[in-house]
């Protein structure tokens, strides 16, 4: 149940004029923001055509690259290269199994908005070599490399790399990948990431349970480093997804009104700068993971059955991988080999992949079946750069060389675009929207009556 402005004992004028009030705070947000110069956009004709000041400055914790050239290298490399590509054929259809039953707890959530729901590709729409079994070679044909520490990283790839797509179970996701039963292809351009009305107890129980149970915040004296990406990393998709919330959210259910919701983005994200951190943070982990596997990727079969597709496909795979701003201003944006050092890194290892599995297996009890697709996407993702960067099975054997299914690599470009959108959106927007928050406070409150609420729970 969504959280809303007083209770059923309220007076009616009271919840009349807070939900107005409320209103008119987001769209005098959105005027004064839409007034002003955000950085890197010139100024109004007479202006100076200065840039707002910059919050976040000098390297990204824990990364290999600063602020300043994250978000250049994604305004004119990343994100317009990202656009282009996730409306092609091959990245659009995403596979995936959106009713299971949760394993944790029954599930009782409720959507409100029919946006909740997913469309579904009729078999004649998605691509028909995807309707084809793999033709590459099996796990059990790959050759371990011989001769490495558990606990060492390799940080180069076998050169012999893309081998076809192959049936290949992912160790840090639940799904079973090689399972195509009761898998649908969904066509994520009909099923954008946005506001859908999923709040509430369900909505919370979810992310209470990720935190909680499978990724707690500890102490910083007592935080390991991998301890402490893996709760970044989910911090970081959480702010992107908040973000998308607030890019896309329902500002008049009564005229179907659709637009920015700037107060809960502030409300949500900007308010913590950890949060923002740590949206840097996963984008760049991300980012590392498809830089590494650039030579398995650029050699992959994008193949929809549509030649001219299929070739601009490749051509805008090859051209983010290999730019070469993004090459000389950030070529290593995360260096992987400073995790699981020490004797206990291949337990460590094991510990935290059983955690990511676990935060994967909760994306079936999501009640809302739009978030539950985004959702599975993105955990997929996500686990998929996990998967290339430490790409060790559950056994904890030693590294072989990359196999990766096309639903992985799917998963892994959207992913990435979700991230940099947000990474986009927060830095042209941030610093505004924070100065103009501070200057428009809400109406006073009267007694006996609820304040406002833009606290949102949702996945």
């Amino acid at each position: 149940m969504e959280n809303g402005a007083g209770g059923g004992n309220r007076r009616r004028g009271g919840r009349w004029w807070y939900a107005a009030a409320s209103a008119l705070l987001v769209a005098l947000v959105a005027v004064a923001v839409s007034s002003r110069s955000f950085p890197g956009t010139p100024s109004s004709p007479g202006g100076c055509g200065c840039h707002a000041a910059r919050k976040y400055t000098g390297m990204v914790e824990d990364c290999c690259c600063d602020y300043e050239t994250v978000d250049s290298i994604n305004e004119e490399v990343l994100h317009p290269t990202l656009q282009e590509l996730v409306k092609l054929p091959f990245f659009r259809y995403f596979k995936v199994k959106l009713w299971c039953d949760c394993p944790f707890w029954p599930d009782d959530g409720m959507c409100r908005l029919r946006d909740c729901s997913v469309c579904e590709c009729p078999d004649n729409e998605f691509p028909e070599p995807f309707k084809k079994p793999y033709s590459g070679l099996s796990p059990d044909s790959m050759i371990c490399q011989e001769g490495k520490p558990q606990a060492a990283v390799d940080k180069t790839l076998d050169t012999k790399v893309f081998k076809g797509w192959v049936e290949t179970d992912n160790p840090w996701t639940s799904d079973d990948e090689t399972d195509n039963n009761e898998m649908t292809y969904v066509n994520l351009q009909l099923n954008p990431e946005r506001y859908t009305g999923y709040t509430g107890d369900s909505a919370r129980r979810i992310w209470d349970s990720i935190y909680k149970e499978n990724c707690p915040k500890y102490p910083s004296e007592e935080l390991c480093h991998e301890k402490k990406a893996l709760y970044k990393l989910i911090s970081g998709l959480h702010s992107s997804i908040s973000v998308h919330i607030a890019y896309d959210y329902l500002l008049d259910e009564s005229t179907n009104l659709w637009g920015q919701n700037l107060p809960l983005l502030y409300d949500r994200v900007l308010k913590y700068p950890e949060r923002v951190q740590n949206l840097y943070f996963t984008y760049l982990f991300v980012l590392r993971a498809v830089t590494k596997a650039a030579d398995y990727l650029e050699q992959a079969e994008y193949n929809t059955g549509n030649p001219e597709d299929d070739l601009k496909t490749q051509s805008l795979v090859k051209q983010l991988l290999y730019h070469p701003k993004l090459r000389s201003a950030c070529p290593k944006p995360f260096d992987e080999a400073k995790l699981w050092q020490g004797e206990n890194g291949p337990e460590l290892k094991q510990e935290i992949q059983k955690q990511f599995r676990n935060i994967s297996a909760i994306m079936d009890c999501v009640g809302c079946e739009k978030c539950r697709l985004w959702g599975k996407l993105q955990v997929l993702g996500l686990g998929t750069a996990l998967k290339i960067l430490f790409s060790v099975d559950g056994d904890n054997n030693l590294n072989q060389p990359l196999q990766l299914q096309r639903n992985e690599v799917i998963a892994l470009f959207n992913l990435l675009n979700r991230l940099s959108e947000s990474v986009k959106f927060v830095h042209e927007k941030g610093s505004s929207i924070e100065e103009v928050i501070k200057e428009q406070s809400p109406p006073t409150v009267q007694k006996g009556a609820s304040k406002p609420n833009l606290k949102l729970d949702f996945l």
